[in-house]
C-alpha cells in the first residue's frame, strides 16, 4: 500500500498510472532533469556560503553534493510520471533529501546570511513536485513552519524569515501550476486519442449494422425469389424470367445501397421499405394486413422505422413460418409500429440476434424503445415519444 494513500481522495486512489513506454519515460525524465537543472543553477552557489558557514567543511560539502543530486533525482522522477502518488523509492529519497536540507541548514552559524533557509525552500519545491494535493500543501506547511523555527533560533530578522518563505510558496505555487499544466495537456492527448479510438469504433459498429440490416433482408429476398423461379421454371418461362430479373434488380439495388451505407450517407424510406414488405412477404406465401393510422413520420423516426420493417420482414420470412403478418402504425403519446405474425416464435426469450440489438441502437438514440412478445406468434414493437422532433 502506498505510504500517501491515507491522504488521498477517493477519486485520486482510483487513478491507477498506464505503463509508459520507453520514450515516453524517457522524454518525460529529460523534462524533468531540465526543469530541476534550472531551478538547481541559484542553488550551486550557496555551495561556497555552506562550506564557509559550518565548522566542517570538509562534511559539509559532501553532504551537499548528496543534497543537490537528491534534489534532481527527486524532481526528474516527480515530472517523470504521471500525475499519482509517488512510490517508496521516492518518498524515502525526498525525506532524505529534507534531512540533508535541514542539517544544512542547521549547520550556519552566526551572521544574518539567509541561505539556511534557501535550503529549505528547496526541501519544498521538492515536495511540491512529488506530492499531488493535498499531500503536497501539507509538506509546504511542514516546511515553512520548519523554516520560521530555524530562522528564528538563528536570529534572522522577520523581513528576512517572511522573504523566504514568501518565495517558497510563491516557487511550490509555480511548480504545482507547471505540474498542472503538464498532466492537463497529457489528459488532453490521451482524450484525443481515446475519441479518436471511439469514432473509428463507432463506425465499425454502424458499418457492420448497415451491412447486417441490408444484406440480411436482401439475401432473404433473393433467395425467396429464387424459390419462386425455381418452382415456375419447367411450367411457365415467362414467369421465371420475370422473377430471374427482379432478382437482378434487387441485386443491382442491394449494390447501390452497399455503396452508400460505406459513405454514410443512405437513408431509408418508410413507406418505400412497407411497400417492399408487401412484395417480399406475399412472394414467400405470406399474407400481409397493413394498417396506418399516423400521419406523415419525422424524418429520424420515418427512416428508424423503416429499418423496422426491413428487419422485421426478414425475420418473418427466414424464422416464423408464418402465414399471416400484420403491419400497424399508430401515433398516440408515442410513434407506435407494431408488426405481428402468427408463426411460431423465437425458440427462447434470450435468442435476440444483431439485427435486434441493431435496432434497439438506432431507437435508442431517439428516445424510443424496442420491445417483442411471443403470445401466438411473434411481434415486434417500436416506439418514439411524439414529442421527438428530428430533422
Amino acid at each position: 500500500m502506498n505510504l500517501l494513500a491515507p491522504f488521498m481522495t477517493a477519486e485520486e486512489r482510483r487513478r491507477l498510472s498506464k505503463p509508459l513506454t520507453l520514450g515516453e519515460l524517457r522524454k518525460r525524465r529529460l523534462v524533468g532533469l531540465i526543469w530541476s537543472g534550472v531551478w538547481a543553477f541559484p542553488l550551486v552557489s550557496q555551495a561556497d556560503d555552506v562550506v564557509r558557514a559550518t565548522s566542517a567543511p570538509w562534511l559539509a560539502l559532501p553532504l551537499f553534493v548528496a543534497y543537490l543530486a537528491l534534489y534532481l533525482f527527486v524532481v526528474m522522477k516527480g515530472f517523470a510520471r504521471r500525475e499519482l502518488l509517488p512510490s517508496r523509492i521516492e518518498i524515502l529519497a525526498l525525506f532524505f533529501f529534507a534531512a540533508l536540507g535541514v542539517s544544512l541548514a542547521l549547520g550556519f552559524t552566526g551572521g544574518t546570511n539567509t541561505g539556511a533557509l534557501v535550503t529549505l525552500l528547496y526541501v519544498g519545491v521538492a515536495g511540491m513536485a512529488t506530492f499531488p494535493a493535498p499531500a503536497a500543501y501539507y509538506w509546504l506547511a511542514g516546511t515553512v513552519v520548519i523554516m520560521v523555527v530555524i530562522g528564528v533560533a538563528r536570529h534572522d530578522t522577520f523581513d528576512d524569515i517572511g522573504s523566504v518563505v514568501f518565495n517558497a510558496v510563491l516557487a511550490a505555487a509555480l511548480v504545482m501550476v507547471v505540474r498542472n499544466m503538464i498532466r492537463l495537456i497529457r489528459e488532453l492527448d490521451s482524450t484525443r486519442t481515446r475519441l479518436a479510438q471511439s469514432a473509428v469504433e463507432q463506425e465499425r459498429l454502424r458499418f457492420a449494422r448497415d451491412l447486417h440490416d441490408l444484406l440480411g433482408h436482401t439475401l432473404s429476398l433473393i433467395v425467396v425469389k429464387a424459390e419462386v423461379a425455381r418452382r415456375l421454371a419447367e411450367r411457365d418461362p415467362a414467369a421465371t424470367a420475370r422473377e430471374a430479373g427482379e432478382i437482378e434488380q434487387i441485386g443491382r439495388k442491394a449494390l447501390a445501397e452497399v455503396r452508400e451505407a460505406v459513405t454514410g450517407y443512405r437513408e431509408r424510406c418508410f413507406s418505400e421499405e412497407l411497400e417492399n414488405a408487401r412484395g417480399a412477404l406475399a412472394d414467400a406465401g405470406v399474407e400481409v394486413v397493413v394498417r396506418r393510422v399516423a400521419a406523415d413520420l419525422p424524418a429520424d423516426v420515418d427512416q428508424a422505422f423503416a429499418w423496422v420493417v426491413r428487419e422485421a420482414t426478414t425475420n418473418v420470412i427466414k424464422h416464423s413460418g408464418a402465414r399471416t403478418c400484420r403491419i400497424m402504425l399508430e401515433n398516440g403519446s408515442a410513434w407506435s409500429l407494431t408488426v405481428r405474425d402468427d408463426g411460431r416464435g423465437r425458440a427462447s426469450a434470450s435468442d435476440e440476434g444483431n439485427g435486434l440489438r441493431g435496432l434497439r441502437e438506432r431507437l435508442t438514440k431517439l428516445g424510443g424503445a424496442l420491445s417483442t412478445s411471443d403470445a401466438g406468434g411473434f411481434a415486434l414493437q417500436a416506439s418514439v415519444p411524439s414529442a421527438k422532433e428530428t430533422s
